[in-house]
Protein backbone atom coordinates (compact mmCIF):
# COMPACT_ATOMS: atom_id res chain seq x y z
CA UNK A 1 0.00 0.00 0.00
CA UNK A 2 1.36 3.67 -0.75
CA UNK A 3 1.00 5.61 2.36
CA UNK A 4 1.13 9.03 1.33
CA UNK A 5 -2.63 8.84 -0.27
CA UNK A 6 -5.35 8.17 2.87
CA UNK A 7 -9.24 7.46 1.24
CA UNK A 8 -11.06 10.49 2.37
CA UNK A 9 -14.84 8.94 2.79
CA UNK A 10 -16.88 12.81 3.15
CA UNK A 11 -15.44 13.39 -0.53
CA UNK A 12 -17.14 10.12 -1.97
CA UNK A 13 -20.49 11.77 -2.70
CA UNK A 14 -18.69 14.26 -4.95
CA UNK A 15 -18.11 11.46 -7.33
CA UNK A 16 -21.65 12.13 -9.47
CA UNK A 17 -21.00 15.84 -9.46
CA UNK A 18 -17.13 15.16 -10.59
CA UNK A 19 -18.52 12.71 -13.38
CA UNK A 20 -21.02 15.02 -14.46
CA UNK A 21 -18.02 17.87 -14.73
CA UNK A 22 -15.81 15.43 -16.59
CA UNK A 23 -18.49 14.41 -19.16
CA UNK A 24 -19.16 18.28 -19.79
CA UNK A 25 -15.53 19.04 -20.35
CA UNK A 26 -13.49 17.50 -22.81
CA UNK A 27 -10.42 18.93 -21.90
CA UNK A 28 -11.01 17.60 -17.98
CA UNK A 29 -11.48 14.04 -19.01
CA UNK A 30 -9.58 12.70 -22.26
CA UNK A 31 -11.72 9.62 -23.37
CA UNK A 32 -9.27 7.59 -25.49
CA UNK A 33 -6.61 8.82 -22.95
CA UNK A 34 -8.41 6.78 -20.41
CA UNK A 35 -9.61 3.96 -22.74
CA UNK A 36 -5.50 3.66 -24.18
CA UNK A 37 -4.56 3.01 -20.16
CA UNK A 38 -7.25 0.47 -19.47
CA UNK A 39 -6.70 -1.72 -22.65
CA UNK A 40 -2.62 -1.50 -21.98
CA UNK A 41 -3.35 -2.96 -17.88
CA UNK A 42 -5.62 -5.38 -18.62
CA UNK A 43 -6.64 -5.88 -22.60
CA UNK A 44 -10.06 -4.10 -22.59
CA UNK A 45 -11.50 -2.70 -25.07
CA UNK A 46 -14.36 0.00 -23.64
CA UNK A 47 -16.21 1.17 -26.73
CA UNK A 48 -17.15 4.96 -27.24
CA UNK A 49 -21.04 3.90 -26.25
CA UNK A 50 -19.60 3.01 -22.16
CA UNK A 51 -18.09 6.29 -22.27
CA UNK A 52 -20.27 6.99 -19.35
CA UNK A 53 -19.80 4.03 -17.39
CA UNK A 54 -15.74 5.16 -18.13
CA UNK A 55 -16.35 8.68 -16.41
CA UNK A 56 -17.86 7.35 -13.55
CA UNK A 57 -15.28 4.85 -12.99
CA UNK A 58 -12.39 7.14 -12.97
CA UNK A 59 -14.37 10.13 -11.20
CA UNK A 60 -15.33 7.96 -8.81
CA UNK A 61 -11.97 6.55 -8.11
CA UNK A 62 -10.48 9.94 -7.89
CA UNK A 63 -13.14 11.76 -5.50
CA UNK A 64 -12.79 8.62 -3.37
CA UNK A 65 -9.27 9.48 -2.69
CA UNK A 66 -9.27 13.20 -2.47
CA UNK A 67 -7.54 13.58 -6.08
CA UNK A 68 -7.88 15.33 -9.38
CA UNK A 69 -8.04 13.43 -12.63
CA UNK A 70 -5.35 14.70 -13.34
CA UNK A 71 -3.65 13.31 -9.81
CA UNK A 72 -5.49 10.32 -10.32
CA UNK A 73 -3.09 9.84 -13.61
CA UNK A 74 0.06 10.51 -11.95
CA UNK A 75 -0.38 8.28 -9.26
CA UNK A 76 -1.94 5.12 -11.17
CA UNK A 77 1.81 4.37 -11.75
CA UNK A 78 3.28 3.88 -8.82
CA UNK A 79 -0.11 3.51 -6.63
CA UNK A 80 -0.81 -0.51 -6.78
CA UNK A 81 -4.17 0.08 -4.59
CA UNK A 82 -5.14 3.20 -6.96
CA UNK A 83 -5.01 1.17 -9.86
CA UNK A 84 -6.45 -1.78 -8.39
CA UNK A 85 -9.46 0.45 -6.95
CA UNK A 86 -9.93 1.49 -10.54
CA UNK A 87 -9.75 -1.58 -12.59
CA UNK A 88 -12.37 -2.72 -10.37
CA UNK A 89 -14.79 0.33 -10.89
CA UNK A 90 -13.96 -0.59 -14.73
CA UNK A 91 -15.16 -3.63 -14.83
CA UNK A 92 -18.66 -5.19 -15.20
CA UNK A 93 -18.56 -8.00 -12.44
CA UNK A 94 -22.39 -9.38 -13.14
CA UNK A 95 -22.60 -13.03 -13.98
CA UNK A 96 -25.22 -15.47 -12.62
CA UNK A 97 -25.62 -19.11 -12.03
CA UNK A 98 -25.78 -22.16 -14.25
CA UNK A 99 -25.43 -19.25 -17.19
CA UNK A 100 -24.98 -21.40 -19.99
CA UNK A 101 -26.53 -25.33 -18.60
CA UNK A 102 -25.26 -27.03 -21.59
CA UNK A 103 -21.70 -26.40 -20.92
CA UNK A 104 -21.82 -27.07 -17.28
CA UNK A 105 -23.31 -31.02 -18.34
CA UNK A 106 -20.72 -30.99 -20.78
CA UNK A 107 -18.13 -30.15 -18.16
CA UNK A 108 -19.61 -32.46 -15.72
CA UNK A 109 -20.22 -35.30 -17.82
CA UNK A 110 -16.18 -35.47 -18.78
CA UNK A 111 -15.31 -34.63 -15.43
CA UNK A 112 -17.35 -38.26 -14.38
CA UNK A 113 -16.00 -39.99 -17.54
CA UNK A 114 -12.67 -39.16 -16.42
CA UNK A 115 -13.20 -40.45 -12.82
CA UNK A 116 -14.29 -43.43 -13.87
CA UNK A 117 -10.77 -43.87 -15.40
CA UNK A 118 -8.59 -43.28 -12.72
CA UNK A 119 -7.30 -45.88 -10.13
CA UNK A 120 -7.64 -43.90 -6.70
CA UNK A 121 -5.48 -44.63 -4.44
CA UNK A 122 -8.19 -44.94 -0.98
CA UNK A 123 -4.88 -44.84 1.45
CA UNK A 124 -4.20 -41.60 1.22
CA UNK A 125 -8.04 -40.94 2.70
CA UNK A 126 -10.31 -38.55 2.24
CA UNK A 127 -9.50 -35.77 4.78
CA UNK A 128 -10.79 -32.67 3.42
CA UNK A 129 -7.84 -30.55 5.08
CA UNK A 130 -5.59 -32.76 3.93
CA UNK A 131 -6.42 -33.26 0.43
CA UNK A 132 -6.54 -29.35 -0.04
CA UNK A 133 -2.96 -28.64 1.86
CA UNK A 134 -1.29 -32.07 -0.15
CA UNK A 135 -3.16 -32.53 -3.18
CA UNK A 136 -0.50 -30.92 -5.42
CA UNK A 137 1.88 -33.68 -4.16
CA UNK A 138 0.15 -36.45 -3.94
CA UNK A 139 0.56 -38.07 -7.41
CA UNK A 140 -2.28 -41.01 -6.95
CA UNK A 141 -5.05 -38.45 -6.85
CA UNK A 142 -5.23 -37.68 -10.53
CA UNK A 143 -7.41 -34.84 -9.72
CA UNK A 144 -9.99 -33.42 -12.68
CA UNK A 145 -9.13 -29.55 -12.87
CA UNK A 146 -10.69 -26.82 -14.31
CA UNK A 147 -10.16 -23.26 -14.66
CA UNK A 148 -12.79 -20.80 -14.47
CA UNK A 149 -11.60 -17.31 -16.57
CA UNK A 150 -13.05 -14.23 -15.99
CA UNK A 151 -15.14 -15.70 -13.04
CA UNK A 152 -16.31 -12.28 -11.71
CA UNK A 153 -18.41 -13.07 -8.24
CA UNK A 154 -17.50 -16.83 -8.56
CA UNK A 155 -21.27 -17.79 -9.77
CA UNK A 156 -19.71 -20.33 -12.78
CA UNK A 157 -17.21 -21.31 -10.46
CA UNK A 158 -19.54 -22.48 -7.86
CA UNK A 159 -22.12 -23.83 -10.75
CA UNK A 160 -19.68 -26.23 -11.94
CA UNK A 161 -18.86 -27.20 -7.95
CA UNK A 162 -22.33 -27.86 -7.39
CA UNK A 163 -22.80 -29.61 -10.67
CA UNK A 164 -19.85 -32.09 -10.08
CA UNK A 165 -21.00 -32.32 -6.25
CA UNK A 166 -24.24 -33.53 -7.51
CA UNK A 167 -22.63 -36.48 -9.09
CA UNK A 168 -20.90 -37.64 -5.84
CA UNK A 169 -17.56 -36.71 -7.67
CA UNK A 170 -15.30 -35.72 -4.87
CA UNK A 171 -11.62 -35.87 -6.80
CA UNK A 172 -11.74 -32.65 -8.67
CA UNK A 173 -10.72 -29.07 -8.17
CA UNK A 174 -11.73 -25.46 -9.98
CA UNK A 175 -10.06 -22.70 -10.23
CA UNK A 176 -11.63 -18.98 -10.56
CA UNK A 177 -9.67 -16.10 -11.66
CA UNK A 178 -10.58 -12.77 -12.58
CA UNK A 179 -8.19 -9.04 -13.15
CA UNK A 180 -10.71 -7.81 -10.04
CA UNK A 181 -9.94 -8.35 -6.50
CA UNK A 182 -13.50 -6.53 -5.45
CA UNK A 183 -14.96 -9.28 -6.89
CA UNK A 184 -13.05 -11.96 -6.20
CA UNK A 185 -13.58 -11.15 -2.55
CA UNK A 186 -17.26 -11.71 -3.10
CA UNK A 187 -16.60 -14.99 -5.29
CA UNK A 188 -14.50 -16.70 -1.78
CA UNK A 189 -17.22 -15.40 0.56
CA UNK A 190 -19.78 -17.21 -1.53
CA UNK A 191 -22.58 -15.22 -0.04
CA UNK A 192 -25.60 -14.16 -2.87
CA UNK A 193 -28.65 -12.46 -3.23
CA UNK A 194 -32.32 -13.93 -2.46
CA UNK A 195 -32.95 -13.18 -6.40
CA UNK A 196 -29.81 -15.65 -7.55
CA UNK A 197 -31.20 -18.58 -5.77
CA UNK A 198 -34.04 -18.82 -8.11
CA UNK A 199 -31.53 -19.76 -10.69
CA UNK A 200 -29.93 -22.63 -9.20
CA UNK A 201 -31.66 -25.90 -10.54
CA UNK A 202 -33.17 -28.33 -7.87
CA UNK A 203 -30.80 -30.98 -7.75
CA UNK A 204 -28.26 -27.98 -6.94
CA UNK A 205 -30.15 -26.50 -4.06
CA UNK A 206 -28.76 -29.24 -1.93
CA UNK A 207 -25.82 -27.02 -1.69
CA UNK A 208 -27.08 -23.87 -0.36
CA UNK A 209 -27.95 -22.83 2.71
CA UNK A 210 -30.21 -19.90 4.35
CA UNK A 211 -27.67 -17.21 5.55
CA UNK A 212 -28.42 -14.93 9.06
CA UNK A 213 -27.74 -11.64 7.92
CA UNK A 214 -26.75 -10.49 11.42
CA UNK A 215 -23.98 -13.34 12.79
CA UNK A 216 -22.82 -12.91 8.94
CA UNK A 217 -22.06 -9.30 9.55
CA UNK A 218 -20.81 -9.23 12.97
CA UNK A 219 -18.17 -12.05 12.03
CA UNK A 220 -17.10 -10.39 9.04
CA UNK A 221 -16.70 -7.09 10.58
CA UNK A 222 -14.20 -8.63 12.61
CA UNK A 223 -12.30 -9.80 10.53
CA UNK A 224 -8.89 -7.57 9.60
CA UNK A 225 -9.41 -7.35 5.77
CA UNK A 226 -12.97 -6.78 5.50
CA UNK A 227 -14.09 -3.53 3.12
CA UNK A 228 -16.66 -1.75 3.34
CA UNK A 229 -17.95 -2.66 0.28
CA UNK A 230 -17.43 -6.38 1.25
CA UNK A 231 -19.94 -6.21 4.63
CA UNK A 232 -22.60 -4.15 2.51
CA UNK A 233 -22.27 -7.51 0.21
CA UNK A 234 -22.57 -9.51 3.04
CA UNK A 235 -25.58 -6.98 4.31
CA UNK A 236 -27.26 -8.35 1.13
CA UNK A 237 -26.61 -11.67 0.67
CA UNK A 238 -29.48 -14.54 1.77
CA UNK A 239 -28.03 -17.57 1.89
CA UNK A 240 -24.19 -19.02 0.67
CA UNK A 241 -23.04 -22.18 -1.04
CA UNK A 242 -22.08 -24.95 1.85
CA UNK A 243 -18.76 -25.20 3.35
CA UNK A 244 -18.23 -28.75 1.50
CA UNK A 245 -17.50 -27.35 -1.55
CA UNK A 246 -14.95 -24.70 -0.67
CA UNK A 247 -12.80 -27.37 -0.04
CA UNK A 248 -12.56 -28.07 -4.09
CA UNK A 249 -12.38 -24.41 -5.14
CA UNK A 250 -10.20 -21.66 -4.82
CA UNK A 251 -10.15 -18.18 -6.38
CA UNK A 252 -6.76 -16.22 -7.60
CA UNK A 253 -6.10 -12.78 -9.11
CA UNK A 254 -4.80 -13.12 -12.25
CA UNK A 255 -4.76 -10.96 -15.77
CA UNK A 256 -5.61 -13.01 -18.70
CA UNK A 257 -3.02 -11.03 -20.93
CA UNK A 258 -0.55 -11.75 -18.45
CA UNK A 259 2.22 -14.97 -19.82
CA UNK A 260 2.40 -16.18 -16.47
CA UNK A 261 -0.55 -18.59 -16.01
CA UNK A 262 -1.86 -19.01 -12.36
CA UNK A 263 -0.77 -22.38 -12.03
CA UNK A 264 1.82 -24.70 -12.69
CA UNK A 265 -0.91 -27.65 -13.36
CA UNK A 266 -2.56 -28.45 -16.82
CA UNK A 267 -6.38 -28.01 -17.06
CA UNK A 268 -8.91 -31.26 -18.12
CA UNK A 269 -11.54 -27.91 -18.50
CA UNK A 270 -10.93 -24.46 -19.14
CA UNK A 271 -14.56 -22.61 -19.35
CA UNK A 272 -13.62 -19.12 -20.82
CA UNK A 273 -17.28 -17.56 -21.97
CA UNK A 274 -18.22 -13.87 -22.82
CA UNK A 275 -15.36 -13.05 -21.93
CA UNK A 276 -13.10 -12.37 -25.30
CA UNK A 277 -15.24 -10.27 -26.80
CA UNK A 278 -13.66 -7.01 -24.69
CA UNK A 279 -10.53 -7.98 -26.30
CA UNK A 280 -9.19 -7.17 -29.92
CA UNK A 281 -8.91 -9.90 -32.50
CA UNK A 282 -5.32 -10.44 -32.35
CA UNK A 283 -5.00 -10.30 -28.24
CA UNK A 284 -8.28 -12.99 -28.60
CA UNK A 285 -5.29 -15.42 -30.40
CA UNK A 286 -2.48 -14.51 -28.04
CA UNK A 287 -5.26 -15.54 -25.13
CA UNK A 288 -6.80 -18.44 -26.55
CA UNK A 289 -2.93 -20.17 -27.46
CA UNK A 290 -2.37 -19.46 -24.07
CA UNK A 291 -5.23 -21.46 -23.04
CA UNK A 292 -3.97 -24.28 -25.03
CA UNK A 293 -0.73 -24.39 -23.39
CA UNK A 294 -2.75 -24.62 -20.28
CA UNK A 295 -4.98 -27.07 -21.44
CA UNK A 296 -3.66 -30.95 -20.84
CA UNK A 297 -4.01 -33.09 -24.16
CA UNK A 298 -7.63 -34.67 -24.31
CA UNK A 299 -8.49 -31.75 -22.19
CA UNK A 300 -11.21 -29.34 -23.23
CA UNK A 301 -11.42 -25.45 -23.97
CA UNK A 302 -14.59 -23.89 -23.69
CA UNK A 303 -15.89 -21.44 -25.11
CA UNK A 304 -19.12 -18.61 -24.91
CA UNK A 305 -21.30 -20.40 -28.14
CA UNK A 306 -20.24 -18.06 -31.35
CA UNK A 307 -17.02 -16.91 -30.08
CA UNK A 308 -14.06 -16.59 -31.88
CA UNK A 309 -15.24 -19.21 -34.90
CA UNK A 310 -11.83 -17.50 -36.18
CA UNK A 311 -9.96 -19.48 -34.14
CA UNK A 312 -8.57 -22.54 -36.43
CA UNK A 313 -5.63 -24.25 -34.02
CA UNK A 314 -3.89 -26.95 -35.27
CA UNK A 315 -3.67 -28.65 -32.00
CA UNK A 316 -7.37 -28.96 -31.19
CA UNK A 317 -10.24 -29.71 -32.60
CA UNK A 318 -13.94 -28.57 -32.43
CA UNK A 319 -16.13 -30.73 -30.42
CA UNK A 320 -19.56 -31.50 -32.80
CA UNK A 321 -22.15 -30.78 -30.31
CA UNK A 322 -25.35 -28.27 -31.01
CA UNK A 323 -25.22 -26.23 -28.14
CA UNK A 324 -21.74 -25.51 -26.96
CA UNK A 325 -18.52 -24.08 -28.38
CA UNK A 326 -15.64 -26.50 -27.25
CA UNK A 327 -12.53 -27.39 -28.11
CA UNK A 328 -10.54 -30.93 -27.34
CA UNK A 329 -6.70 -30.69 -27.22
CA UNK A 330 -5.59 -33.51 -29.17
CA UNK A 331 -1.78 -32.89 -29.42
CA UNK A 332 0.89 -31.29 -27.33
Amino acid sequence: MNNHIQKDSPIIYKADTLAAEALGQDAAFDTEQWQRYIEQEIGFILPNVQRKWLVNAVSQTASSYGLTLIQLWKQLPINHELRQQLLDKVLIHESRFFRHQPSIEFVTECALQYQRRQPIDDSVGNNATSLANNSDDIRTNKLFRIWSVGCASGQETWSLAMSLASKQLTHYTILGTDVSEQALKKARLGQYEQKQQALVPPHCQQFIHPLCPISAIEKLSLSPVATKKTIENSARAHWQVMPTLKQHVRFALHNIIDKEPPTPHLQQMIVCQNMLLYFRKFDQRDILARLSEQCAVGGYIILAPGEALFWRPSNMRRIAHPQINAWQKISA
